[in-house]
């Protein structure tokens, strides 16, 4: 159906155009040729008549001369008689004389000898027909009479040859025409052809694609906008592949991660069921059962959060915070933690207030996501450290850890959903890209510097209270 489309447009649009220019420029081209044949045979009759005036004006003024022999000779001897007629009229508006001898009927209509007896230039001009034969006819009247009858001069030329010539004429501009024509849609059909099947490819590559086909690939032949346009398609179905990938993984990640605790959950509850278990034995189920149905209330407001996200359903409660006092709360949190997989948490606490305006349990959801991460990717012996300082009127806040870093080909896609450069790490794989989110409502900015075996450095950036005065400073 594309393919009807465009070639119904093309020929609505630009061949009909160029029909309609070419067949202006022939009727232009005709009107022309024959203005210019008809006005040379009427300046070649003026010509003509404008001379023998002149002789019979000489002939009147020469007493030698007899001037009825002299206007006979003059007519019958016609040099032009091959092209034109020539005819003497006399003060009645008959025929006295013809150049081809024979004398026309005697109800011949002469417009233009009726013209020229009124004109002040004492000449008429007249095109029509004579026994359906096309003529132009013109008269002059005579300077002289000569003491004779005679009045005009009437030349009388025939159209047929002139209106032949004018036709071959056409005829020749018409052939060029069609071959402009004809090279016009040889280069347009190729052009049209050159656009339309990759146009129509790419339909049918997209419907594929649509379809959850992502392997398909367009062919690039043309190094121009078909050309590019077979790029975003590729390129996007490279992104939807990958993005496939990556919710395939994100999906058998989280059901992996939700059945860690669910089996752990079960097991204890089928353990303390029949009630044999001594206390010490029911103190560590109870614990490791309520160890992970936190674990798991976590995971799935990860998830809400996301959705949240996703669909700009996510509402902050905005107050004015001291970002020191959350950053604090969260890192003692994590110190137990990290003692445990002995791994060294540094955070030496600030003096400085540092106001901001933000949603504190958000800001603490953030913090707690990146410093989990930070110890879930560092091994034991590693270290983390947490630094908060004032940079012109943002606060910033670094968590670095010697860990195992993120790979140079991983890193720009890190803070994308469900993207996870490390699949032998539990996680999710949308922590990060919630946390990303989260700062970004807050006007802020989460970076990342990492190099792979020498750790990661997460760097947030929110903006500080304006006209707040630093207790510190």
């Amino acid at each position: 159906m594309a393919v009807k489309r465009i070639t119904k447009r093309w020929l609505y649009n630009s061949f009909l155009v160029i029909l309609l220019l070419l067949s202006a420029v022939i009727i232009a081209f005709a009107m022309f040729i024959r203005s210019h044949f008809y006005s040379n045979a009427l300046q070649i009759m003026r010509s003509s008549a404008s001379v023998n005036d002149t002789l019979l004006v000489n002939y009147a003024e020469d007493n030698s001369v007899d001037f009825a022999s002299a206007l006979r000779s003059l007519v019958e001897d016609f040099d032009m008689k091959d092209k034109m007629e020539l005819m003497a009229i006399d003060s009645a508006g008959q025929v006295m004389l013809t150049s081809s001898g024979f004398s026309p009927a005697s109800d011949l209509s002469m417009p233009d000898y009726v013209e020229a007896l009124s004109s002040s230039n004492r000449d008429g001009y007249w095109e029509g027909s004579i026994n359906n034969e096309p003529i132009i006819a013109y008269t002059l009247c005579v300077s002289t009479s000569a003491d004779s009858e005679l009045t005009a001069l009437r030349y009388v030329c025939s159209l047929t040859d002139i209106n032949n010539q004018i036709i071959v004429y056409i005829a020749m501009v018409a052939v060029v025409c069609m071959i402009i024509i004809f090279f016009v849609v040889i280069s347009n059909s190729y052009f049209i052809s050159s656009v339309v099947n990759p146009v129509d490819q790419v339909g049918k590559t997209a419907q594929r694609i649509a379809h959850g086909d992502f392997t398909v690939r367009l062919q690039k032949r043309y190094d121009d906008e078909v050309g590019e346009l077979c790029d975003v398609i590729n390129y996007m179905a490279e992104e939807l592949q990958e993005n496939e990938k990556m919710k395939n993984d994100f999906i058998s990640s989280v059901s992996h991660e939700l059945r860690t605790p669910l089996t752990a959950i079960r097991g204890w509850a089928e353990t303390l069921k029949d009630g044999d278990a001594d206390v010490q034995t029911m103190q560590k189920g109870m614990s490791v059962i309520l160890k992970e149905s936190d674990r798991l209330s976590s995971m799935v407001e990860e998830l809400l959060d996301f959705s949240r996200l996703q669909s700009g359903r996510m509402q902050l409660n905005l107050s004015k915070i001291d970002l020191i006092a959350e950053l604090s709360d969260v890192a003692l949190m994590f110190y137990e933690k990290a003692k445990r997989d002995n791994i060294e948490l540094i955070y030496d606490e600030p003096m400085d207030i540092m106001p901001i305006n933000a949603d504190p349990n958000r800001l603490r959801q953030v913090f707690i996501n990146i410093i989990d991460n930070a110890i879930k990717y560092s091994d034991s012996g590693d270290t983390v450290t947490i630094n908060a300082f004032i940079e012109e009127d943002n606060a910033i806040v670094t968590i670095a850890d010697t860990g195992c870093g993120i790979n140079a080909a991983d890193l720009p896609k890190i803070k994308e959903k469900f993207y996870k450069a490390n699949s032998t790490r539990r996680g999710s794989g949308i922590g990060l890209a919630v946390a990303d989110e989260i700062v970004a409502l807050h006007s802020g900015k989460l970076s990342l510097d990492s190099k792979e075996g020498q750790g990661t450095t997460v760097t947030i950036s929110l903006p500080l209270v304006k006209n707040q005065a630093n207790p510190s400073t």
